[in-house]
């Protein structure tokens, strides 16, 4: 009985997808540009949830959940949550794999943007911790776990689609407008928050103002899941998928056969990773925390940063078609080394010094970044780079991203700046040791 009622629901789903091809079947004809449309769509309302978060965690979770700790305190354990859904991630990536082998393209990604949507919105509707006591922050949690998964499973394929068919000459551009999104979400996430931070009190910001940014992300992620539906449920996107060989295969069998090459992926990149938490998340909760700036002034620095990196990583495209993805994301390892050992006397300084490891920061950002997913996931086998694009992201966020706010709050408070620099220098060398193991490898294969 079981298997029939699982037959009739696999043969209904893949009626819809067809349906829903019938409905696009006047623009099946998929162009680079479309896709590239649906790429940086679909990574900047993603992000956007993402950075939701990660703003609330030093404005708004604080006061709102953990208001029997003293600021600090409030803020470690809200960037502890934070973690938790980089921790999910790969998890919802193998989930939802397994979800597309079984009942196509359209369920997966549908199913994928809904909890993710779903998620964001749910913790729109939490209680305070004064109303309902530590099952607010339980309940917080178990959102943030399911933003993980959601986002694990929202993989769609089209930044692996875009790199198989760049010309070799447009590679290092074609690689950018996956990592786009990014910085996008950020500026959304951070001029929504800058705007209602200035324009209530605090009191109603703390009360209900804060809620409004998660209501927008399941908006967002409607209006995201109809464009890249738009392209996954078309017949030229399957054709192209198969000729690409980008099939669903199961996580298990990738870490068997390509388990050497998500070990570079997250290695090689790691400074672009933790780069991005140390100029989004970490200046807003040390200047906050230390008084040295007002908030709107950290967040309109953080919106012109924003735009900054967007240009960085446009730039990136650029540089990495004249000089190479490698040779790109290695010296700007470099950059983030030396920009590293400044970073104490910037954080530290005057205002303009806090404004400039911003700028400074997102402009490194971005141009890193910009290339942080190529280099590496190329090596993949054309049948393993579906999903091995999308855990060596997995990875890379988990490694690099998910305890860099955490870390460097806990390490600058209880031991300066300067260990801050340590931390960042760490990834650095990490960055530069897998990429040239990378090279060797790759040299090795070539003889």
């Amino acid at each position: 009985m079981s298997r029939t009622i699982s037959d009739n629901s696999a043969l209904h789903s893949r009626t819809l997808e067809r349906d829903a091809r019938a409905v696009t079947a006047d623009h099946s004809k998929v162009a680079p540009g479309e896709i590239a449309i649906g790429v940086v769509i679909g990574r900047a309302s993603e992000y956007f949830d993402f950075f939701v978060f990660g703003i609330a965690c030093v404005l708004v979770f604080p006061d709102v959940f953990f208001p029997f700790e003293n600021r600090l305190d409030g803020t470690l354990y809200a960037f502890a949550l934070f973690a938790l859904a980089f921790i999910a991630r790969p998890f919802g990536t193998a989930l939802f794999m397994a979800i597309q082998r079984r009942w196509g393209r359209g369920t997966k990604l549908t199913g994928a943007l809904f909890l993710l949507g779903t998620a964001t919105v749910g913790m729109a509707f939490l209680p305070s911790y004064s109303s309902l006591g530590a099952a607010a922050i339980w309940l917080l949690a178990f959102f943030r776990i399911l933003q993980g998964i959601a986002f694990g499973g929202s993989w769609d394929g089209l930044p692996s689609l875009l790199a198989l068919n760049a010309p070799a000459h447009r590679r290092g551009w074609y690689a950018m407008l996956g990592q786009l999104g990014a910085p996008i979400g950020f500026l959304v996430a951070s001029a929504l928050f800058l705007y209602l931070y200035a324009s209530l009190t605090t009191e109603d910001f703390i009360a209900w103002g804060w809620r409004y940014p998660f209501f927008v992300a399941f908006a967002i992620n409607v209006v995201a899941l109809f464009a890249r539906l738009r392209l996954v449920i078309t017949h030229e996107y399957t054709r192209l998928l198969e000729e690409g060989e980008l099939e669903p295969i199961p996580a298990h069998t990738v870490f068997a056969t390509q388990g050497y090459n998500l070990f570079l992926g997250a290695f090689a990149s790691l400074a672009s990773y933790a780069l991005f938490h140390l100029v989004t998340v970490f200046p807003l909760s040390w200047i906050s925390l230390t008084a040295s700036q007002s908030v709107t002034s950290v967040l309109t620095i953080q919106v012109i940063g924003a735009f900054v990196g967007i240009a960085g990583t446009i730039a990136s495209g650029l540089l990495a078609d004249r000089i190479g993805r490698r040779t790109t994301l290695g010296t700007l390892a470099g950059a983030i080394g030396v920009f590293a050992v400044a970073s104490p006397f910037l954080l530290d300084g005057p205002s303009w010094a806090q404004n400039a490891f911003i700028l400074i920061g997102f402009l490194l950002l971005g141009l890193s970044y910009g290339q942080a997913a190529g280099p590496v996931s190329s090596n993949f086998q054309r049948r393993f780079r579906y999903t091995g694009a999308a855990m060596t992201t997995d990875f890379a966020w988990l490694v690099g991203a998910a305890f860099a706010p955490l870390v460097a709050l806990y390490l600058s408070i209880h031991f300066g700046l300067g260990a801050v620099s340590v931390y960042l220098l760490s990834g650095v060398a990490c960055t530069l040791f897998a990429l040239k193991i990378n090279r060797t490898l790759g040299e090795r294969e070539r003889r």
